[in-house]
């Protein structure tokens, strides 16, 4: 069996390499590395017209929303908080796109930090916009490049804990939440309530893998998550 294909959704930024300072697609490399020490092929997928996302999901096995930006507060009917700042129309239009295609074809979804946020909002869901504003700490997001190192407890009985387990440490840089995810079931939350990740419920083996998480599993060692995606999405493709 061929190593499944991974899409990675990217971001488009000013970006600066050799001489050249202009905007291109990135994406840091620990999310493609974390999809090929999985077993994995990764394929990166900038921000496109959304009219081209079943075509493009047609030929992937697997897909991972990834981290980035706010979404934009007017797609869950809110006005932007003052710390909600350059949300990115183009990806929340591109990945709500291929979240739709996902859902057509049955395509295994992580959704990673934005990307959970993305998923909730595409769902019918409203994002709390500043979680110190709620649990009064900046322990979610340090600030700058920093990463905040907390304890996430997972919900019994959900794919995530059949993944992770019961308790981890995860590294994380969100400044905002999901406040509630229409069809979804939570599967982890912080020590402060803070949710920290959701899911399609399953039945079985054979039910869809789509997991939404606030954290960034491609940093650190809980690759139980990303393995998880991998197999369902190798799955996917022998069916």
């Amino acid at each position: 069996m061929s190593a499944p294909l991974i899409g990675l959704t990217t971001y488009r930024e000013e970006a600066a390499w050799g001489v050249w300072r202009q905007r291109a697609d990135v994406l840091p490399a620990q999310y493609a590395a974390a999809v090929e020490a999985a077993g994995g092929v990764p394929v990166l997928l900038p921000p496109s017209d959304p009219d081209g996302a079943a075509v493009l999901a047609a030929r992937l096995d697997g897909l991972v929303i990834s981290g980035g930006a706010d979404v934009d507060p007017g797609r869950y009917g809110a006005d932007a908080h003052p710390r909600t700042a350059s949300w990115r129309p183009d990806r929340d239009a591109w990945e709500t796109a291929l979240l739709d295609a996902a859902d057509a074809t049955g395509l295994p979804v992580l959704g990673v930090c934005r990307g959970m946020q993305v998923m909730a909002v595409r769902a019918g869901g409203v994002l709390d916009q500043h979680v110190p504003d709620l649990v009064h700490h900046e322990d979610h997001s340090p600030g700058a490049d920093a990463f905040g190192e907390i304890a996430v407890a997972t919900v019994a009985g959900t794919r995530l804990a059949d993944l992770v387990g019961e308790r981890l440490s995860v590294r994380c840089h969100h400044h905002q939440s999901v406040r509630t995810h229409p069809g979804f079931i939570a599967s982890a939350h912080a020590a402060d309530g803070t949710l920290e990740a959701m899911e399609l419920s399953h039945d079985g083996p054979g039910e869809r893998f789509c997991v939404g998480v606030q954290w960034h599993p491609e940093t650190a060692a809980d690759v139980g998550l990303l393995a998880g995606l991998v197999r369902a999405a190798a799955s996917y493709a022998a069916r």
